[in-house]
């Protein structure tokens, strides 16, 4: 593996323990940033190894959110497996794991003996529910978790079944405050020389990612419930039909109303007073639908929304997924460049999306083959020597592709 290019985070090493989506989308992130990341998997592969889609028997999936890390497989039943990961974890200045609570510590990994061992490591761990809470130690998939948050309850049409986000978004919701967590406390660590224990819930995630049902629940004169495609406090702000199919207007104040009424050829709109104030037009959303949705009838969505965008009132008409990938302002942006693989040849991958000016995008290296870097981590983390090595992959402590 080619040495990752200088970022904001290189010489930080962090070992990882995670698995599946949270853990590793959280350590892909700090390794996009130039940290050292190293993967300890289990003989069998984490189990996006096996979750499709798949080409030349390698997972997309796990190549994205395994970018830029190198691995080590360790059968952790093993006394001598449990050795060598603790003492990968002395070495580190990160450990992040997302075992369900109480795994950690029966394998001798948990945070209070690292930490009492290693004062200066900051230890994230990543679940469904926490650390603590009547609900700690429940198993938790990212469907799970939205149904538990209320998201799911929020999300659909009114007088439709709740709806699953379209991503696994309590998975990556936890991976982004994993990592921003994790930054935090390394500057905290620089101004005092401790580390410091993190517990990232995934249920907690999604609560933090709902400031507009928290308001509605706050303040508001009804409990917030499911609005379709409308945002449930503006109007008129959501998806309308035209002549071909749908777009998006987005109206936030009463300028912006005043522009799309002058679009609309209805300048009087903005003096009705059933439309006078954002909270009144919400109050009459279906008439105002329906005046909008009139003109727009006339309109395919692609001169609606070039009509309205010249008019200074926020428009778009709703991309595919490929679409959007492939569109020149992602391509642009560098978000999902090429790279080398060594087996598929050049494939796509991800790259977090922050661009740190004065510093080069890119450079992505493909994830690592199961146990890929078993000697070259042994060798520079612990300065085992070549026999040693032999021995441990003779007694099957180490596998995979990086055994000798």
């Amino acid at each position: 593996m080619q040495p990752a290019p200088p970022g904001p985070l290189t010489g930080i090493k962090i070992l990882d323990f995670t698995r599946v989506l949270s853990g590793p989308y959280c350590t892909a992130l700090l390794a996009d940033l130039g940290a050292e990341i190293v993967k300890v998997e289990a003989p069998q592969g984490d189990e996006y190894r096996h979750v499709g889609p798949f080409q030349g028997g390698e997972s997309a999936l796990f190549q994205l959110v395994n970018r830029n890390k190198q691995g080590v497989a360790l059968d952790m039943k093993q006394p001598a497996a449990r050795k060598i990961a603790k003492r990968l974890a002395l070495q580190a200045d990160v450990v992040v794991e997302n075992f369900r609570p109480g795994v950690a510590e029966r394998l001798g990994l948990g945070a209070e003996a690292l930490m009492a061992a290693n004062p200066k490591l900051i230890y994230a761990s990543i679940s469904g529910f926490g650390q603590t809470g009547p609900q700690a130690r429940l198993p938790a998939f990212d469907l799970v978790a939205q149904a538990m948050s209320g998201l799911m309850a929020l999300t659909g049409e009114p007088d439709g079944a709740p709806m699953k986000i379209g991503e696994s978004i309590g998975d990556l919701a936890a991976g982004l405050f994993a990592s921003w967590a994790i930054l935090a406390a390394l500057v905290e660590r620089g101004r005092t020389g401790q580390g410091r224990r993190l517990d990232v819930a995934m249920l907690d995630s999604l609560i933090a990612l709902l400031p507009t049902a928290v308001a509605q629940w706050m303040f508001g004169a009804s409990a917030p419930s499911r609005v379709g495609n409308r945002h449930p406090l503006s109007t008129p702000f959501g998806t309308y039909r035209a002549q071909d199919g749908h777009l998006v207007i987005c109206v936030l104040n009463a300028p912006q109303f005043e522009r799309l009424a002058a679009c609309m050829g209805q300048p009087e709109l903005a003096a009705d007073p059933n439309f006078a104030t954002d909270e009144l037009r919400t109050s009459h959303e279906p008439e105002l639908r329906a005046r909008i949705e009139a003109w727009l009838s006339g309109l395919t969505v692609s001169q609606a929304v070039e009509r309205l965008m010249q008019d200074g009132v926020p428009a778009s008409a709703i991309a595919e997924a490929a679409d959007a990938f492939s569109s020149p302002q992602v391509q642009a942006r560098r978000l999902l460049p090429a790279m080398q693989h060594p087996t598929l040849g050049v494939i796509h991958t991800m790259e977090q999306p922050v661009h740190f000016i004065g510093l080069a995008r890119g450079g992505q290296r493909p994830a690592p083959a199961l146990g890929q870097h078993n000697a070259q981590i042994l060798k520079s983390w612990l300065a085992l020597e070549d026999v040693d090595i032999a021995a441990l992959s003779e007694a099957c402590v180490i596998s995979g592709k990086g055994h000798p």
